[in-house]
């Protein structure tokens, strides 16, 4: 077992190891399990959540034993350069290696249980939610300051961004982070970062509009492209699902 434990954390070190050891019978199961599994645990006045990765396939056990690190190693990491470029994220605690002989097996990323408001996710099913288009105004600025500090996060989606509330202002803080690029930002990577967010035209038009503002580009240019990413990414994404739907098909014959 290979673990890097956050060293404000490293007194608790026997007690995270509990936690990693005994994954499958302790702590309480939060959220969408279907991927990857999340599990909170109590460490004193604290909640640390654990993030099980899936199982890689047997080439990818290769490839992280030896070639690449893992999610979990990717999202400690990144998770440090998102606080030291002053952008919210859980604190990070740990993560967690497991490895059999000569190849990987599973990982581990522990990270504080952040409790938020809302997440952007519901600014996408929700269009009435008080104070709408100003939350979603201070998420393209977010997003904006994001660029700005050359970070491409490349799950930018949906429920990726959690949102507190902070005396009529808004916090907003990545999680998911295993996938992300530290790079200059074109205009075009800018704005096709913005593709996996909404399927909603009216909510393009908002962040649209305010990004615009803040790198002083025309409206039009930058609502075509943003459209154009858009669209763009849920053909593929509706092309994706009808081949797994086809796929899982000819496999239950």
């Amino acid at each position: 077992m290979h673990r890097v434990i956050n060293p404000t954390y490293q007194t608790h070190s026997d007690a995270i190891d509990y936690f990693i050891l005994n994954y499958e019978t302790e702590g309480a199961p939060f959220g969408d399990q279907e991927r990857n599994s999340l599990r909170l645990f109590k460490l004193n006045n604290k909640t640390l959540n654990a993030k099980s990765f899936k199982k890689p396939n047997a080439i990818n056990k290769i490839v992280y034993k030896y070639f690449r690190k893992s999610k979990a190693q990717r999202s400690f990491e990144y998770a440090n350069k998102l606080k030291e470029l002053g952008i919210g994220t859980p604190e990070p605690v740990a993560f967690y290696e497991l490895n059999n002989n000569l190849i990987f097996e599973k990982s581990y990323y522990i990270s504080e249980q952040l409790d938020c408001d809302i997440t952007y996710r519901e600014l996408c099913k929700n269009l009435d939610i008080p104070n709408h288009e100003a939350i979603l105004r201070a998420f393209t600025h977010f997003t904006f300051q994001l660029h700005e500090k050359g970070i491409n996060f490349l799950d930018h989606s949906p429920g990726n961004t959690l949102i507190k509330y902070n005396n009529g202002d808004y916090e907003f803080f990545l999680v998911d982070l295993n996938r992300m690029n530290f790079e200059t930002m074109s205009f075009e990577k800018r704005i096709k970062n913005f593709a996996k967010l909404t399927i909603h035209k009216s909510i393009i038009e908002i962040m649209s509009d305010e990004y615009a503002k803040l790198i002083t580009e025309d409206y039009e240019k930058v609502f075509n492209l943003m459209w154009y990413e858009t669209q763009d990414f849920q053909d593929s994404f509706q092309r994706r699902r009808r081949l797994k739907k086809k796929i899982k098909f000819w496999k239950n014959k």
